[in-house]
C-alpha cells in the first residue's frame, strides 16, 4: 500500500485531491493520494497499513507541522518513506541519516548545500477545492530560475545576486515575480530576459518522488546517501504517546 501527500507542488494533476479531507485512489498506480500532511498524518498512514509513503507538501501555519518523530516511527515499523520538494525535502534532510530517502535538488540543498531557511520552500496557495494553486513563489524556485538564466548568459552573476537579494527581502506570502520585478528596477528588462528560463524546481522534484513511489524510477537511484544510524530504537516519550492517542 502506497500513499502520497501533495498539494501545490503537484497542483492540477490527478495526484492531488480536490476536496479537503478526502482521498483519491488511483488503481492504475495502486496509490492513495492525500493533501498536504499535518502533524499526525504520517503516524495515521502507518497505522492504516501503508508501507510506502511519499511526503511532498505539508501544512505548517494553521496547524502543527509533521513531527520528525512520526517519520522515525514509520521507519521503525519498516515503512519506506520518501521526501522531496517542500516539507518532504525539509524532513528528508533532517531524517535521512535514520533511513528516510531524500529525492531531488531541494533536498540536496538542505542536506548538503548550505540551505537552512525553512521559508525557502514556503508558499501561499488555494485550498483543495481550487486545486492548491500557488499564489506566491518559493525561493528555491527563484534560485533555480536565476541560476538557469545566468548559466544561459541571460543574466550576469551580479544581476543574479541582486534579484535574489531583492526576492529574499520580500515576505514569503507576498513574494511573486511581479513584486520581484517591480522591486528590481535597476535590472533592465528583467522579466523579458527571465521568461525563457522559468523553472519550477519544486514540481520537478515532486515528480521525481512520484515516479519513484509508483515504480517508474528506481528507488536505488533515489537513495544515494547512506544511513548513518542503522541500529536505533524509537524512544516512546510522553509527548509521542499523546500524539499516538
Amino acid at each position: 500500500m502506497k500513499i502520497l501527500f501533495a498539494g501545490p507542488s503537484l497542483s492540477r494533476t490527478e495526484f492531488v485531491p480536490l476536496r479537503s479531507g478526502e482521498d483519491v485512489f488511483l488503481p492504475a498506480h495502486e496509490l492513495t493520494c492525500r493533501g498536504p500532511a499535518k502533524c499526525g498524518d504520517i503516524t495515521r498512514a502507518v497505522d492504516e497499513g501503508f508501507r510506502e509513503i511519499g511526503l511532498v507538501d505539508g501544512r505548517f501555519e494553521d496547524v502543527a507541522a509533521v513531527w520528525h518523530k512520526e517519520i522515525l516511527y514509520a521507519l521503525s515499523k519498516g515503512v519506506t518513506i520518501y521526501g522531496a520538494a517542500s516539507m518532504g525535502a525539509l524532513r528528508a534532510a533532517e531524517c535521512y541519516p535514520f533511513g528516510m530517502i531524500g529525492i531531488g535538488n531541494v533536498f540536496e540543498r538542505y542536506a548538503f548545500g548550505g540551505l537552512e531557511d525553512d521559508a525557502a520552500v514556503a508558499q501561499v496557495h488555494a485550498p483543495a477545492e481550487f486545486g492548491y494553486i500557488a499564489f506566491s513563489e518559493a525561493m528555491v524556485a527563484i534560485d533555480a530560475t536565476l541560476e538557469r538564466a545566468r548559466t544561459a548568459g541571460a543574466f550576469t552573476s551580479e544581476e543574479q545576486l541582486y534579484v535574489r537579494a531583492t526576492a529574499n527581502s520580500i515576505f514569503f506570502k507576498e513574494r511573486t515575480w511581479r513584486r520581484i520585478f517591480d522591486a528590481s528596477i535597476e535590472i533592465a528588462d528583467a522579466a523579458e530576459r527571465l521568461k525563457l528560463h522559468m523553472y519550477n524546481i519544486k514540481r520537478h522534484d515532486a515528480t521525481l518522488l512520484l515516479e519513484t513511489l509508483i515504480g517508474q524510477r528506481q528507488a536505488e537511484k533515489a537513495n544515494q546517501h547512506g544511513v548513518y544510524f542503522s541500529d536505533w530504537t524509537l524512544n516512546e516519550t510522553s509527548q509521542w504517546l499523546k500524539l499516538k492517542i
